[in-house]
């Protein structure tokens, strides 16, 4: 007969807290699963951990293999796993005696196909719970969709071990870890499996221990390039899901939603290569953007507009200021000094040197100088470059393309088109004005510099 329940415990070199996390395990209130604990070639005293609980309890199967990994050693325990439900746990954590059982009847009184529930955050002696889903009944994947884009990069979401899963859906579609990712790889598993899944629960309750040791992408010596590929590969499967679950209306509704997990994700550290710069966490004055005058109107036009550029610049490993000239050069001609760019930007003429050659290196664009030759009020020392985008500039392009039209249409909420086209004109005359005194100022004063 077989078990109601599948533990799966992944095994590698972790004897100091694998028997907490057995013990915790087979002490369930619940009796009736098997426990799979899988040792990955292990070179401590971990595997003989796991023979000598096997050798006491009959519910307990181990499989010693060679080293492969977290998801390929998880992979071969859903193969392997004969219960109803899957339930993981990790060998460095454990889970409260009651866990299992109040999955397994929160699953069986409300047919569910996932059940999530809180668990506590173990920070040396401190506990930390967390949760964030307050539904007390069984709730749908479009409403379970809706609570995540919340918190999309929050572990609440993205692990497994705070889920039971019905093993038939699994196995039906075929889901399984990728190997190939060694960042956000439960997250990549939930999203394909919430896909044919049709009923959700949510517990209150804590139920497990989770211990803080796991490494960001930089801890694990990941070089930079595959693990910018690895962040996007994740990105493009948390898009494509919300792709799959709204409909292509109110997916444009909320695309930009989408698109702070990166965001998120980045603040939680789990995207240290690149992403968690300083220069990339955008900071906003809340005193700033409720001031008066030209000044705070200026600031609050940037930080808007910076605000749906900088998830593009996490995707694509850039900087806030990065992303802003290539914003600033697809709104320019093909001939421009340093010099321009940095006053618009304001950066230095060095500052936008450094940007061209990271984002020439990026293969983005090509720049070269522009034959001799001035336009009118530029200094002899002036000189100009000549700026061609490349192919593999065009997604990030595109991207920005989106949103400045998102940008332009955050500002015209709530207006009317005649409020739109009485607008637009009297902008228009603004500019018009602005551009005949800086013209003439600059006329003037530009021969002297």
């Amino acid at each position: 007969m077989f078990p109601e329940v599948s533990i799966i415990v992944p095994v590698h070199n972790v004897r100091a807290t694998l028997p907490r996390c057995i013990n915790s395990i087979i002490h369930q209130e619940y009796t009736d699963f098997e426990l799979l604990l899988i040792d990955d070639g292990s070179t401590d005293d971990s595997g003989a951990v796991c023979d000598a609980f096997a050798a006491q309890d009959e519910r307990i199967i181990v499989i010693h293999k060679e080293n492969s990994g977290v998801s390929d050693t998880r992979n071969l325990a859903i193969s392997k796993a004969r219960g109803t439900y899957l339930q993981f746990v990790d060998s460095d954590d454990w889970i409260t005696p009651d866990a299992t059982k109040r999955f397994v009847k929160t699953a069986e009184e409300n047919h569910c196909d996932l059940v999530i529930a809180d668990f506590y955050r173990v920070i040396g002696e401190r506990l930390s719970p967390k949760g964030n889903i307050d539904e007390t009944k069984p709730f749908s994947r479009e409403q379970y969709a809706a609570y995540m884009m919340e918190n999309p990069a929050d572990f609440y979401y993205g692990v497994l071990w705070n889920k039971l899963f019905r093993r038939e859906i699994v196995e039906k579609y075929h889901l399984r870890m990728d190997p190939s990712v060694s960042w956000c790889e439960d997250f990549m598993f939930n999203l394909e499996y919430i896909r044919h899944a049709g009923v959700f629960c949510a517990i209150q309750i804590p139920l497990y221990y989770y211990v803080k040791t796991k490494g960001s992408l930089a801890s694990q010596g990941m070089n930079l390039s595959r693990a910018v590929r690895m962040k996007r590969a994740v990105f493009d499967c948390y898009n494509n899901f919300y792709k799959n679950i709204f409909s292509e209306e109110d997916y444009e509704k909320i695309r930009f939603q989408v698109y702070r997990f990166l965001i998120d994700a980045a603040g939680d550290g789990i995207l240290s290569l690149g992403a968690k710069k300083l220069e990339n966490q955008l900071y906003i004055s809340l005193e700033e953007i409720g001031g008066t005058g030209a000044l705070p109107e200026i600031y609050r036009c940037r930080k808007l507009l910076d605000y749906y550029l900088e998830p593009i610049a996490v995707k694509y490993d850039l900087s806030l200021r990065d992303v802003r000239l290539m914003l600033c050069l697809r709104n320019t001609s093909a001939l421009c000094s340093k010099r321009d760019l940095a006053d618009r930007l304001g950066e230095t003429p060095q500052g936008i040197s450094h940007r061209l050659q990271k984002l020439a290196a990026k293969g983005y664009l090509e720049t070269e100088e522009a034959k001799p030759g001035r336009r009118r009020g530029e200094s002899r020392k002036t000189k100009r470059i000549k700026i061609a985008f490349l192919p593999e500039s065009e997604p990030v392009l595109a991207e920005l393309r989106q949103a400045e039209a998102e940008d332009a249409e955050l500002r015209f909420l709530g207006f009317t088109e005649y409020e739109r086209e009485i607008y637009q004109e009297l902008t228009e005359k603004m500019n018009h004005n602005m551009r005949r005194i800086l013209s003439n100022y600059g006329s003037i004063v530009s021969p002297g510099i």
